[in-house]
């Protein structure tokens, strides 16, 4: 691993404040610096050379060939006439070439006499689509709490920021660097799909910090857009739920006619089967009526909490 500079910028800085995404839960942090970075023409000036870490866990195939996919890039952006430096990353890497990228990051801030960090992630809770967004924030200063405060951010009371995108303000620590993570309520049954209306909120509170005008027109389309498919998937879940009754003493029969020790196995096989059913059913009426027996099924043994997110998942593969 290496840092690659590409362009020397130092000359035209002063005293810059950095900030940096990497992916994470419905891309809120990098998606928001995505954004900036594009909206503010930030200029590619360095970047951070992975490739010694990169160990694909697939290929590609294309035309029905197949080949190692692209080494994610990690890299820097300078936004011409301000003190702004903006790093954007492809990948989370784990274990010690996380570590070894923070500490590149980290080495090249700074280099650049970085005065302040800032990065983004996403606070997943139960919540719809349509909710208000909240930015809370955590930081490793006061004074860097305090900067929070003054921009009406909430703060994180307890908890804990997984990632590189909360890793980094421990490491910033190390080395007297203030940092802040600034966290984006998303809804938690949608993690794995994009979230513009997080990172819109998220680049609104940087808009203030770095006292910059960005335009949010294309966000707000995306927002939209999003908005649309996400109104669809919790439609399904709440048509679904709706539709599903409490369980009558007599629906026991089946089981009560099973040896005791059996039970947990036939319970088992018999819950997979419907999942399966449900996945591969025909239409969307056929999906929810085998959805709502498999639902009473996980309430009966009260075992919903240990598959709610595989059985939300049904209604996010197809939202069609």
């Amino acid at each position: 691993m290496s840092l690659k500079v590409d362009r020397d910028i130092r000359a035209e800085l002063g005293s810059p404040t950095l900030i940096a995404g990497w992916p994470g839960m419905g891309s809120v942090g990098v998606g928001a610096v995505n954004y900036l970075r594009r909206s503010l023409e930030g200029e590619a000036c360095a970047h951070v050379d992975l490739r010694s870490y990169f160990s694909p866990d697939m290929v590609v195939v294309e035309d029905g060939l197949a080949r190692f996919p692209d080494v994610p890039s990690h890299v820097f952006y300078h936004v011409p006439g301000l003190d702004l430096i903006l790093f954007e990353s492809e990948a989370q890497v784990p274990g010690e070439g996380g570590t070894s990228m923070l500490n590149e990051v980290l080495d090249f801030a700074q280099e650049l006499k970085i005065s302040a960090i800032y990065t983004a992630a996403a606070l997943a809770v139960p919540m719809s689509h349509t909710d208000d967004v909240q930015v809370v924030g955590v930081s490793n200063t006061e004074g860097m709490r305090d900067t929070l405060n003054h921009y009406d951010v909430d703060l994180l009371e307890q908890g804990h920021v997984s990632g590189l995108n909360g890793l980094l303000l421990g490491f910033a620590a190390l080395r007297d660097i203030p940092a802040s993570c600034l966290l984006a309520t998303m809804p938690h049954h949608v993690i794995q799909m994009p979230n513009p209306r997080a990172s819109r909120e998220i680049v609104r509170v940087l808009q203030g910090i770095l006292d910059v005008e960005v335009d949010l027109s294309e966000l707000d389309e995306a927002v939209d857009q999003m908005g649309k498919v996400l109104s669809e998937i919790e439609e399904k879940i709440r048509s679904t739920f709706s539709s599903m009754q409490e369980p009558e003493s007599d629906e026991l029969s089946e089981l009560q006619m099973v040896d005791e020790e059996q039970v947990p196995q036939y319970v088992m096989e018999k819950i997979e089967r419907l999942f399966v059913m449900v996945s591969q059913a025909g239409s969307v009426g056929q999906a929810r009526e085998t959805a709502a027996e498999l639902k009473l099924e996980l309430d009966k043994w009260s075992l919903y909490a240990y598959y709610e997110d595989r059985f939300l998942n049904l209604f996010r593969e197809n939202p069609e």
